[in-house]
């Protein structure tokens, strides 16, 4: 016979109580900030499968060469014209679905017919090493700029103010399109290709320069709320320098946001960087791009959708497991967010 569902929550509520009378004394176990914040993300199932996401992703990119050789083929090799049998007279695959098979997992490009494989398999380690690169000195310019007007306040704070409103309204993707042809112009001749280098160095400065602003107007708003706080007025009665007041009162303070604002600029710099390959303006041949793959998928989907589906699928899932990662990181820094 059960006892009723009341009788028993009491029972336990009591044998709870006994053990912490009559057994021995338990040492409360205390955490830092740090271990709490890994403790709540680490419950947040969303968040966890979501990095796993991104993990892999980095890990694919950082072993393209070793997966090259275990798979045993690259992603410059025209494989379907080098071969008789696989392309037919007009350039599409002969077998079904792109033509996947046992040699080449994911088909082959329609036209070359290179490994449709290794270019998503490379083209994540071109698309990661630029969003990467730009997500780094985005967030490193935006702490310094942002950080300091909030601070400093007064002229300083107007005319980072205006400079960052003037970047906000800029149109980003038309610079780029008439600032590639200049850069082109001036580093290389007219009958020379234009260098990977130099168009790779081009997509980072150019997202880093109009993609600082966001994260510096942030923390600037923030920097306006703390330093109106009573442990930073103490920190300056006791003689703290503006340097120690910034370093160890106001950044410790500011970890959060900083830390989701990164997360949610480097998918945002992947699309980015895919958009303007799309439109021809960035990576261009032979280096693998997602951007490219994709505006060469568009050109052939009739014929071979196929070819258009890796590409935008691994996209939208990098993209969307980042988000969810950030969002993930947020609550889990910030758990009153999610009240």
């Amino acid at each position: 016979m059960t006892m009723p569902p009341q009788i028993a929550e009491a029972t336990e509520i009591d044998s709870r109580v006994g053990d912490l009378a009559d057994g021995p004394s338990r040492t409360a176990v205390g955490r830092s900030p740090g271990q709490l914040m890994w403790l709540r993300f680490r419950r947040d199932r969303v968040g966890v499968l979501s990095a796993m996401a991104v993990a892999l992703f980095f890990l694919v990119g950082l072993c393209a060469p070793l997966i090259s050789a275990l798979y045993g083929k690259d992603p410059y090799r025209t494989y379907g014209q080098d071969t008789p049998g696989l392309l037919n007279d007009f350039g599409f695959p002969l077998l079904p679905n792109g033509g996947i098979n046992g040699t080449f997992w994911f088909g082959l490009e329609p036209g070359l017919g290179r490994d449709v494989f290794m270019l998503l398999v490379y083209g994540i380690r071109t698309s990661l090493l630029i969003a990467l690169a730009a997500t780094v000195l985005t967030t490193a310019i935006g702490i310094v700029v942002g950080v300091a007007a909030g601070y400093v306040g007064g002229r300083t704070d107007y005319l980072v103010g205006r400079i960052i409103d003037i970047l906000l309204s800029f149109p980003s993707t038309i610079f780029f399109i008439a600032f590639m042809p200049i850069v082109e112009s001036v580093f290389v001749s007219a009958d020379e290709e234009t260098p990977t280098w130099l168009r790779t160095v081009s997509l980072i400065t150019v997202l880093t320069v109009f993609g600082w602003a966001y994260i510096a107007r942030l923390l600037r708003g923030q920097v306006l709320s703390l330093r109106e706080r009573d442990f930073v007025e103490a920190a300056k009665v006791t003689g703290a320098s503006p340097a120690r007041i910034i370093f160890t009162e106001l950044l410790p303070n500011l970890w959060t946001p900083i830390l989701v604002q990164a997360t949610l600029a480097l998918p945002a710099f992947v699309t980015a960087e895919a958009g303007l390959s799309f439109l021809g303006v960035g990576i261009v041949e032979p280096t693998p791009d997602w951007g490219r793959m994709i505006q060469r998928g568009a050109e052939v989907y009739a014929d071979d959708i196929t070819f258009l589906i890796f590409p935008g699928i691994s996209m939208v899932i990098f993209v969307l497991a980042f988000n969810l990662l950030g969002d993930s990181v947020r609550d889990a820094l910030d758990p009153k967010t999610k009240r």
